[in-house]
């Protein structure tokens, strides 16, 4: 199972995203979305989960806080991350029993494994804060494993 990765887009989809998605199965959206059309896109290359980040209006996009689903045979759990305060992979592991939890609001590309889980922020897709590059991430989910790939956006 291929599935698309992405957080922050704030209002901005590049129009690479459509590249570095393409293939993907399922589409994850780790919150600060920006507004409903970021996810009207997103869906013409997959079906879309996304939860609701900080800056986002909770009565404009009725998202949910949290996700958890079960994706070839393992727990996933996708949250934005700034209910943590400073989210940081072990404080992600942490706080969810998931084998893959997914989380954005730093803007910050990290894939670490923390014991058995694997934790993916795919950093931030809109607009190019922080002197970061704009990323996405593709997961890949085969056999009882998760493995996660960063892909850079142009800017």
């Amino acid at each position: 199972m291929l599935i698309g990765l992405i957080s922050d887009t704030h209002g901005l989809l590049r129009p690479a995203v459509h590249e570095a998605l393409a293939g993907v199965e399922l589409i994850l959206h780790a919150g600060d979305v920006g507004d409903q059309d970021i996810l009207d896109e997103l869906a013409l290359i997959a079906p879309v989960h996304a939860v609701l980040g900080n800056t986002d209006d909770p009565f404009g996009l009725y998202l949910p806080r949290a996700i958890d689903l079960v994706l070839g045979g393992l727990t996933v759990h996708v949250s934005h991350g700034h209910e943590l305060g400073r989210p940081q992979p072990e404080r992600v592991a942490a706080a969810y029993d998931a084998d893959v939890c997914i989380y954005g609001h730093t803007h910050i590309q990290k894939i670490e494994r923390v014991g058995h889980q694997l934790i993916v922020n795919p950093g931030a897709a809109g607009a190019r804060r922080f002197n970061l590059m704009p990323s996405v991430a593709r997961l890949t989910i085969r056999d009882g494993l998760a493995e996660a790939i960063l892909v850079d956006l142009p800017v």
